[in-house]
Order: C-alpha cells, then structure tokens, then sequence
C-alpha cells in the first residue's frame, strides 16, 4: 500500500492506494516546528484509518510545512516509523508536493497561500532555493494568518466599518485579553490567527474587504513574485484554500501586474497523488 500525505500547519489531506482502491482521510496538520517525533505519533495514531491499515503501508510520500531541512525531516518520519513500521518514508518540503501538483514536470512559479505562504522557482527538474517562507511573525504575505491578523487589527483599532464590526463582533466575539493569550501564551497562535480569516468569506464583496485582499495579494506579488526575474514569461500556480476562495481578487492583481495565472488549486492532494502514482509506475484507480 502507498500513500501520499499533504501537510500544512492546520490539516494533512492523505490518498492511499491499496488493490485497485483509492482511499482518502485527514488527520491535523504536522509541522515539526511545533511537534516532536512523540506528538506525531500520537496524532496520526488516533485516526482510524491510519490504526487498520498502519501495518500494510509499504511506501510514504509525505510533503510538509516545516520540513526544509534533514533535522526536521528526521522527526516527521522517525514520527511516522512508530505508527508505520513496515513502511519506506520519504518527507520532502509541501512547496515540493505543491510543485509536482501544479507544475508537474514544466517550469513555473509555485506559490502557497494557505495558512501561511511561500514561493519557489521550479525549472521543471528542480527547485531553486530562495529566501521566502518565513512564517507568521515575519513573513507569510497573503496568507490566512496575515489576513486574519489584517482583519483582527482592523477590528481592535477601530479601523473596521461599523456594519463589518458590528457583524464581526457577534460571529467572532474576540476581548483583547483572550487575544493576546491565545497570540502569546498558547501554542499554534498562527492557526489561531488564520481562523479570523474566515470572517472575509461571508463578506468577501464588501468594498473593505476587497481593497484588504488586493492590498494583500499585491503584497505577496511585490515581495515574493517580482523577486523572480522570468515571473512574466511563465506561469504562476497557486495552492491552498485563500488562493482558491479569493481567486477572483488574485487574479485580477496578478493581470494588473502582467503575470499569469497557473493552476489555482484549493488542495494539491489529487494531482500530487497522480503524479507520485505515475512516477512510481503504479496503475491507480480512477481518482
């Protein structure tokens, strides 16, 4: 049995393929900045998926936030070995998994706007390091904790339109007090930031909404696109759920700015899965 695991800081998107099936379940996300070999374990052991077929997994491709580097990707995997034991594990960074999905073998730009946000250049052979991806505190333009902290700030220092607040207020009852100890002292503050985001969705037409999310996509495109001297000569994918959702506004900063648009995928799980199958010669069943 292979299975193929997409993993961001919030949630993992897992596909397996076991004679003929294909099978689908998610477990939270595994980023091993915030979780040791021992938390992994224990998270992905309380799925039941993973309990009834841990011992016939032969082959693991997973692709995580987090895992730039050997030291992090030993801890996924030595996480992953407790669980499944008869199993092959190779961990490689999600910009990795996001570029199989969307550039597959073509050379392309390939962002990530999800819970947080990051870039890379992709030759159609390998990546180039850049120097993106710098998390919540000092990065992650355009991504869901950015726009959720825009959307907090804009409601505690008064600068939110009285109908949003208002509206914010009864869906997102948020005293400074809770804030700041869910930021400070609590752990996974940038999912906790990320989930005020969410208030966009529901009103995503309004007129300050809007001009956030431009404001914002713009910011992505000026500190991260245009660091890429061919970013208009090939095109731009994106994956992960503030991309796909806000697509329209993306779009139209990416055209303002004579860039074109790739894939826009809300999760890379389906076509990463195909491609891992493909290049390791499995016949899979239709997805």
């Amino acid at each position: 049995m292979i299975l193929v695991a997409d993993s961001g800081s919030s949630k993992t998107d897992w596909m397996g393929y076991h004679n003929g099936e294909t099978i689908k379940f998610n477990t939270p996300g595994i980023n091993p900045y915030f979780l040791s070999e021992q938390d992994i374990s224990k998270l992905i052991s309380k799925n039941e998926t993973v309990v009834k077929y841990a011992k016939e997994v032969k082959e693991i491709y997973f692709f995580g936030a987090g895992c730039s580097s050997p030291d992090k990707h030993e801890v996924v995997s030595n996480g992953l070995s407790a669980v499944f034991s008869n199993a092959f594990i190779s961990v490689d960074h999600d910009l990795l998994g996001s570029v199989y999905a969307t550039c597959g073998d073509a050379e392309g730009l390939n962002c990530i706007l999800g819970t947080g946000s990051n870039i890379c250049y992709f030759d159609g052979k390998k990546i180039h390091d850049g120097y993106h991806g710098l998390g919540y505190v000092l990065g992650d333009e355009g991504s869901g904790t950015f726009f959720g902290k825009k959307v907090l700030l804009s409601y505690l220092y008064k600068k939110m339109p009285a109908d949003l607040a208002a509206e914010f207020k009864k869906n997102f009852p948020a005293e400074k007090e809770t804030i700041i100890t869910n930021v400070y002292q609590k752990p996974f503050p940038n999912i906790y930031l990320a989930g005020f985001s969410r208030f966009m969705a529901s009103h995503s037409e309004h007129p300050f909404i809007q001009d956030m999310l431009k404001n914002g996509f713009q910011e992505f495109v000026d500190t991260n696109v245009k660091d890429y001297p061919k970013h208009k000569n090939i095109p731009c994918h994106f994956v992960g759920s503030i991309a796909y959702y806000y697509q329209d506004a993306l779009k139209e900063i990416l055209e303002k700015n004579g860039i074109t648009a790739g894939k826009i995928l809300q999760k890379p799980i389906e076509d990463l899965f195909n491609y891992i199958l493909q290049k390791e010669g499995v016949r899979q069943a239709a997805v």
